[in-house]
């Protein structure tokens, strides 16, 4: 059993592929306390005025939290213990980060399926989550949930 399952989400429908798959381990008691995390991404410099960055920040929070909770809601209503965080920074490093100051047992993480040149210029949260973490992580192909 992972009683810590952390399960990072970007508000999209490709992210949420790794939902299916939750549903199947909870389903199976494999699954003690989920953690749902979606990263927002800080860009400095992107705008001269800082009010307008705090504004900026304060939208994203919130649209994140709004997104979030609706999750977490459904997934209690389903009897799976969910918790939610919203995290700053860079999305794989903070991911990895959570995970090893929260005592995350294993990491399920949709990949977007990117390949070759788009994947180079694009790079991949999930490919950098599975190198840098100390834990497992289950990669779910957006194919397998269409």
């Amino acid at each position: 059993m992972y009683q810590k399952v952390l399960v990072p989400l970007d508000g999209s429908t490709l992210a949420e592929c790794a939902l299916s798959e939750l549903r199947h381990l909870a389903k199976g008691d494999f699954v003690g306390e989920v953690l749902l995390v979606t990263v927002i991404e800080t860009h400095r410099g992107a705008f001269a005025d800082g009010a307008h960055v705090s504004a900026l920040r304060w939208a994203q929070r919130e649209k994140a939290h709004i997104y979030l909770d609706h999750i977490r809601r459904q997934l209690l209503s389903e009897g799976i213990q969910t918790k939610m965080e919203l995290l700053e920074g860079r999305p794989a490093q903070s991911i990895v980060s959570y995970a090893e100051q929260n005592g995350v047992h294993l990491i399920l993480i949709a990949t977007h399926g990117y390949t070759g040149m788009k994947q180079m210029m694009l790079g991949s949260v999930a490919l950098h989550v599975l190198h840098d973490a100390r834990v497992p992580v289950l990669l779910i192909r957006p194919e397998e949930c269409r």
